[in-house]
């Protein structure tokens, strides 16, 4: 009874190890967003720091970063809005293989944010979710911050000043622990089964 109770604990914890997982975040610099009502793109911006499990890296043109949103679905480009889910995501390393592919798995929220003195930024904002360059399933979120655009509103093209890109990645280990614990606790009721 006292091993029954044991798999029965052991069965409940293992799972849990499938949600251990390490951050990578990305910060990318410069580049031109355009935008209309089909939504909003960006390209040309330099990766300039990663940072992971293994430690920051940083230097001035580590890669790139790009996407492009789903389109329009409320409010304007000029005053912000909300962009459909879907288009793509793509970070790249300065070899051009892919770090990160995605495309945005909820709605873009593009914020217009007015300074005291009358000048604009705008924020772009979305959930993500897709493959990191080793085929690891995995979710993650950016926001990315315009260039002033001074007194003027957002006219279809402005600079980005930077972004910061978030991917959740599952541990390998982790996946390794529970593959073992189901060949276990499989193990241990053959073995109950045939007494």
């Amino acid at each position: 009874m006292k091993k029954l109770i044991l798999l029965a604990v052991l069965a409940l914890a293992l799972p849990t190890a499938v949600f251990a997982s390490s951050n990578i975040d990305y910060t990318n610099s410069g580049g031109t967003l355009a935008g209309s009502s089909s939504g909003l793109s960006l390209n040309g911006s330099t990766l300039i720091a990663i940072n992971s499990g293994s430690g920051l890296v940083t230097g001035s043109n580590l890669g790139s970063v790009s996407f492009q949103t789903g389109s329009l679905l409320s409010g304007s480009l000029q005053t912000g809005g909300t962009f459909a889910a879907g288009g793509s995501f793509t970070v790249t390393d300065s070899s051009n293989a892919t770090l990160f592919s995605g495309t945005f798995s909820g709605p873009v929220t593009w914020t217009m944010l007015t300074l005291s003195n009358g000048t604009h930024n705008y924020t772009l904002t979305g959930s993500l979710s897709g493959t990191t360059g080793s085929g690891y399933s995995t979710v993650g979120a950016t926001v990315q911050l315009t260039i002033n655009t001074g007194k003027s509103f957002f006219n279809g093209c402005t600079r980005i000043s930077s972004g910061d890109t978030n991917v959740v990645v599952p541990e390998p280990g982790s996946l390794s622990l529970l593959g073992t614990g189901l060949v276990a606790i499989g193990g241990a009721i053959r073995r109950k089964l045939k007494a």
